[in-house]
């Protein structure tokens, strides 16, 4: 019988290299909410952080297997929704406002600056955001 983990995966603890992940969690196709909740907490815990390149290759992998069961299960239309209306339904969504979002970005201006449209969400900036928010990074992308 599957079980979500009890203890929560903490950055400070992860191995630096491909194969130490994979001891660590195996990447595998996610097939249920247990699978889904246990990939996002390995996610969630290298999300926002310098990342080897072992470590952002595996972040890359986890998050193409969430984001194929998000696809089949958790579907949203996106088609006429812009960028920025997309983020600010999201950011509603997660009680943040401007400030919160450029602290995520890391430059607290940012945040204010996006949302007015001042400033556009580049590809790094939507790689942050989709792994925030568990979306594909396309919303944000103009």
């Amino acid at each position: 019988m599957k079980t979500s983990r009890k203890s929560r995966v903490d950055f400070k603890g992860m191995p630096r290299d491909y194969r130490g992940l994979v001891l660590m969690f195996m990447p595998r196709a996610v097939l249920d909410k247990i699978d889904y909740d246990n990939t996002m907490e390995v996610i969630d815990a290298l999300a926002g952080h310098e990342l080897t390149d072992d470590q952002e290759l595996f972040l890359d992998t986890l998050s193409t297997l969430a984001e194929a069961y998000e696809q089949q299960h958790h579907r949203i239309e996106t088609r006429n929704l812009s960028p920025i209306k997309a983020l600010a339904y999201l950011m509603e969504e997660h009680g943040m406002i401007a400030a919160d979002l450029g602290k995520l970005l890391g430059d607290r201006t940012l945040g204010s600056k996006i949302l007015r449209g001042d400033r556009k969400i580049g590809p790094a900036y939507a790689r942050v955001l989709a792994r925030k928010f568990r979306v594909d990074m396309s919303l944000f992308l103009a």
